[in-house]
């Protein structure tokens, strides 16, 4: 539940945010769209860090389940949650944000900016997750880390989107692109861009956090 909350309302506020940016400015605002996100993550990882660990992101478990933090059932577990929480997100959006400004905003759905190669969207939509994943770890995860994991992690987050925003459409989760995609049939050609992308980034953080960087007694098999 801790999950599915904590999704929804990354899914909620973003494709939410990115409507009301657009229909305010006639575009939408970078700075505001990346604050948004960045804020949601902030405190909904702060609510749901002592019950689920406030993973809210595929790439995120599947990078703890490669350090040995979550079992592969678990893992399995969030994932569904997760995107039933990017499902309903996006479907109650829609009851709440006119149409017309979500069709006039792309619907919220991450996509490679106007010109970008796929690969180098795919690249961002790596490195950006690695940088997520990475501070996740170092934040959150690890026993040393201080208590602040949600905090940083939600502004990590946020610069991500300053810079990758409108090379890739800094996605950095498979469940931010799969719920407002699916819910509204857009973009699905990017499907593979975005579990891709986010995955490697977040496996790579992982294995660098479990062979590198986390204390032996702390990276156990599960």
């Amino acid at each position: 539940m801790a999950e599915f909350v904590g999704t929804f309302a990354l899914i909620f506020v973003g494709v939410g945010a990115i409507a009301v940016a657009g229909a305010a400015a006639g575009e939408a605002g970078l700075l505001g769209v990346a604050l948004a996100h960045g804020l949601t993550l902030a405190v909904m990882i702060s609510a749901t860090a002592a019950i689920s660990g406030g993973h809210l992101n595929p790439a995120v478990t599947f990078g703890a389940r490669l350090a040995g933090k979550i079992s592969t059932r678990g893992a399995l577990a969030y994932w569904a949650a997760q995107l039933a929480g990017g499902l309903a997100g996006a479907a109650l959006i829609e009851l709440v944000i006119p149409v017309s400004e979500l069709r006039a905003t792309g619907w919220g759905v991450p996509a490679p900016g106007s010109g970008i190669p796929l690969g180098s969207a795919l690249l961002a939509e790596a490195i950006l997750t690695f940088f997520l994943v990475f501070v996740v770890f170092g934040t959150a995860i690890d026993r040393r880390a201080p208590k602040v994991g949600g905090l940083f992690i939600g502004l990590t987050v946020a610069l991500d989107i300053l810079v990758g925003g409108p090379i890739s459409g800094a996605a950095m989760n498979p469940a931010r692109f799969l719920g407002p995609a699916l819910v509204f049939g857009s973009q699905l050609q990017f499907t593979w861009l975005y579990l891709v992308g986010p995955l490697a980034g977040g496996a790579i953080a992982g294995l660098v956090w479990r062979y590198l960087l986390l204390e032996p007694e702390t990276a156990t098999s599960a």
